[in-house]
């Protein structure tokens, strides 16, 4: 197991899923975690639980993450690790048919979220001479899906934005890594899979995996095997990957 003892990580999104999954394995692992949710009561309990911080915020907005990035070191005096976990997976309708504002929600959160939460964490990461930036990435930013024209683009851009601080900030220690999960049982999955919309929402519930393994691949990430995927995206459907994190194939 990768020891991250006294390290500091923040995970958005956290109320849930891969977020709470992530929140526990950092925990696990030793280190100090920040829980952010837009709403706070939704992470106090995880918090206690973890001996974390939790704090509300909307990444979506870039003041919430400069003042989330601010929090967690004021608390603890520096960040190691950020999860860009938050996204959505709205709406899940048509191009011609989809809600305009609801198309332009998804881009705020699952692009322009992750890369508020890049350029709140960089200059601290870059003062302490590095640090680590994840995002939970997906197989939609690689191949279209039936009512998914937000989620595909969103989630496309957003491992463009990981090459691209890569391509920048790798000579500064920055490593920046994006994790493809493959589908994950949670809520996110479930609302797939009442919308009847495109294959995915066919798939048996059994097909997917739990949010602990995403989770646990991230800690393997910020470890020394992590090094040879930086700027890459690293998919969990790959066998291979499975085993190296210690999962079941």
């Amino acid at each position: 197991m990768v020891n991250l003892d006294g390290r500091v990580v923040l995970v958005t999104g956290a109320s849930r899923g891969i977020g709470a999954a992530s929140a526990r394995a950092f925990a696990k692992a030793g280190a100090l975690v920040g829980v952010m949710a837009r709403n706070r009561s939704a992470v106090d309990d995880l918090a206690a639980e973890i001996g974390g911080f939790a704090f509300s915020g909307d990444i979506a907005r870039a003041g919430d993450m400069e003042d989330a990035v601010a929090k967690v070191c004021h608390r603890f005096g520096r960040l190691d690790v950020l999860v860009n976990n938050a996204g959505v997976i709205g709406p899940i309708a048509g191009l011609a048919e989809a809600d305009v504002d609801d198309w332009g929600q998804a881009i705020d959160v699952n692009l322009k979220g992750v890369f508020h939460g890049m350029r709140a964490a960089l200059p601290v990461m870059r003062a302490q001479g590095g640090g680590t930036i994840l995002a939970v990435g997906s197989g939609a930013a690689h191949n279209p899906q039936q009512g998914w024209s937000a989620y595909c683009a969103s989630k496309a851009g957003a491992w463009m934005l990981t090459r691209a601080l890569d391509h920048e900030a790798r000579g500064d220690g920055i490593r920046a890594i994006s994790l493809s999960p493959g589908t994950v049982a949670t809520d996110m999955q479930d609302s797939i899979r009442r919308s009847g919309v495109n294959p995915v929402s066919q798939l048996d519930w059994s097909v997917h995996i739990p949010p602990e393994w995403p989770a646990r691949a991230l800690v393997w990430l910020c470890g020394p095997d992590g090094d040879e995927f930086l700027g890459a995206e690293v998919s969990l459907r790959d066998e291979t990957i499975r085993r190296r994190v210690g999962l079941a194939a």
